[in-house]
């Protein structure tokens, strides 16, 4: 056994060597190679164009990501302005090719089931360009506010964070969504060469524990599909217990469903149904990214379609209808959201829209292509997406685009709804210099001329956040618990 095979758990390599037989040399060589970094740029925060000018350190692109792109250790894009003003999302690579698997579009309904800390749940919200509602769940509470912050970060309007089980939501959304993603928990192997935790904290024991646990969440996923939609299991293992192994005991159980081809096929592995007992019809068709075949960290990915129809055709009138409002907002300068008025509270919604206009500027257009319903809780008011259920009785860290905080009879923005605006939205607005915008995320205020009250604050066209000028000073109004030195 050759010195790489040190690195890794012994009862893994011996495994994976029966597993891959003559391949395995190749496939635990890779282990000595350096790991592929990549990023994601944010497609809600403006063009590739202009995202192009605003980087300043190189990248390449992705094949199989529309928006990825790898990047150089030594750039550390985690420490830029950019990255506090969600131009882009820091993400492995292969875990790019699970949401373009799910290939979501705008206006349908969207659940990202395991989502922390919200990799593939901003990326999906990017496809959905704003349009339709997406629930993003974590079971874990710590995990959960992680993934609620990142959605604020990438200025994520129409998504929903929950911290719910899964068997809790199946209940509360039978049939409900076009498509789910279970990302699953799951043994980690794909991230043994980033991840010195995940080759300590391995076992076979562990291995069959959460193959369990992804039977039971796959269980209550299958149960909020559609008829006609579309299930998508991932994992970043390699364990067949835990990929083919737990996709074919789900469909022995399932006749409603079966495996779908991917765009994919060709640019990964194909699944391997030798690797296991009674392997699923078209389990080669089932996804498996190796690093030893390409750029990035081992996954697997298996699409499936649930049995039935009018799923396309729901989405197709629903986008005829956005297509219809936002069409009315850009040609005739709306001069008030009746989308908000209908659905919610009318006294609450006319001071809400009064704010957002007199106060900061934001034009009709805006509130016109954010349909939803204004709901206060506390002193907080969201934006909940239209298509979402009563929130009763479902613990939800986020429902939805938190717009203003009520202080003593007084709004002031919340952080959020900066996020959720591009320059030409509001006509209150600043650009930062570099020096300038380091400044605002460290807490400090600004000069500025003779401005006046609040205004959305701008680097390089992506939004940091909101400050409220007065003589001649810009009070900074960035969180405290997000602000840092760069």
């Amino acid at each position: 056994m050759n010195n790489y095979n040190t690195v890794l758990p012994q009862a893994f390599a011996e495994k994976m060597q029966r597993l891959l037989g003559s391949e395995y040399e190749s496939f635990a060589a890779s282990y000595e190679n350096e790991r592929q970094y990549g990023l994601r740029r944010n497609p809600l925060k403006g063009t590739e164009e202009e995202f192009s000018r605003a980087v300043p350190f190189p990248l390449r692109k992705i094949s199989w990501a529309r928006e990825g792109y790898y990047y150089d250790a030594e750039s550390r894009p985690g420490r830029h302005v950019l990255h506090e003003a969600g131009a882009y999302y820091i993400q492995e690579p292969s875990a790019m090719a699970v949401a373009e698997a799910l290939s979501p579009n705008p206006g349908e309904r969207i659940l990202d089931l395991c989502a922390a800390p919200g990799g593939k749940t901003t990326q999906i919200a990017g496809m959905m360009q704003g349009m339709g509602l997406l629930v993003s769940n974590e079971v874990m509470g710590e995990r959960a506010r992680v993934l609620s912050q990142n959605v604020e970060r990438m200025g994520v309007s129409n998504c929903v964070v929950c911290c719910e089980k899964p068997e809790c939501l199946s209940v509360r959304f039978p049939a409900f969504f076009d498509r789910v993603l279970v990302d699953a928990p799951c043994s980690g192997e794909g991230m043994f060469r980033k991840d010195e935790a995940a080759r300590g904290e391995w076992s076979p024991e562990t291995v069959a524990m959460c193959a369990r646990r992804q039977a039971l969440i796959l269980e209550e996923a299958a149960k909020m599909v559609r008829p006609g939609g579309v299930l998508v299991y991932s994992t970043c293992t390699f364990s067949p217990e835990e990929n083919e192994g737990t996709i074919s005991a789900f469909l022995r159980t399932h006749e409603d469903y079966n495996i779908e081809e991917t765009a994919f096929e060709g640019v990964f592995s194909p699944g391997r149904g030798d690797w296991v007992s009674a392997p699923a019809e078209g389990i080669e068709h089932t996804l498996r990214l190796w690093p030893h075949l390409i750029q990035g960290e081992g996954h697997y990915v298996a699409r499936l379609r649930r049995r039935g129809q009018g799923t396309q055709e729901l989405a197709a009138e629903k986008q005829k209808q956005k297509d219809k409002l936002h069409s009315l907002a850009e040609e005739k300068a709306v001069v008030e959201s009746e989308v908000w008025k209908i659905t919610g509270d009318k006294k609450l919604c006319k001071l809400t829209e009064g704010f957002l206009r007199e106060e900061l500027g934001i034009s009709g257009a805006w509130m016109a292509r954010h349909p939803g319903r204004i709901m206060k809780f506390g002193e907080q008011i969201y934006l909940v997406p239209e298509d979402m259920i009563s929130l009763d009785g479902i613990k939800v860290l986020r429902p939805g685009l938190h717009l203003l905080t009520e202080k003593k009879n007084r709004f002031e923005p919340a952080h959020a709804l900066a996020g959720a605006l591009s320059w030409k939205d509001t006509e209150k607005h600043s650009a930062l210099t570099e020096k300038e915008a380091a400044a605002y995320l460290r807490g400090e205020s600004l000069g500025c001329g003779e401005e006046k009250g609040w205004t959305a604050l701008f680097y390089e066209g992506y939004a940091l956040g909101f400050g409220k000028a007065s003589g001649g000073q810009m009070k900074n109004h960035y969180p405290k618990g997000l602000r840092i030195s760069l």
